[in-house]
């Protein structure tokens, strides 16, 4: 899940951010099934930075349990290396991962 500032909609391809992103971590090695990924985002439209500009894109990861920190720490820096090149001029740009505690559940058709 992406949250950015709502002007970024109308000054980025967000679609193609959730494309690339969503490309990027099915190739990973870590996720076994594309069905599980899953990249949207939301618009902020009230919002105060510590910084200038202020504008901001934050990315949420969230992963099933498991995962060694170093792959964790990979993926993660692939997608702020996404950001920053998709979104060179924004202001605040994050990543957080956290995992899918159970009881996590899904339905899918």
């Amino acid at each position: 899940m992406i949250e950015h500032s709502a002007e970024l909609k109308a000054t980025h391809d967000l679609q193609g951010l959730c494309e690339r992103l969503f490309d990027m971590l099915v190739a990973h090695p870590s996720v076994g099934d594309p069905a599980s990924v899953r990249v949207r985002t939301i618009a902020c439209t009230e919002y105060r930075l510590g910084v200038d500009p202020q504008s901001f894109a934050h990315a949420t990861l969230l992963l099933l349990p498991g995962r060694e920190q170093a792959v964790r720490e990979t993926m993660a820096r692939m997608i702020l290396d996404e950001l920053e090149a998709a979104m060179p001029e924004v202001g605040s740009l994050t990543v957080r991962l956290d995992d899918l505690n159970p009881p996590y559940l899904k339905r899918m058709l």
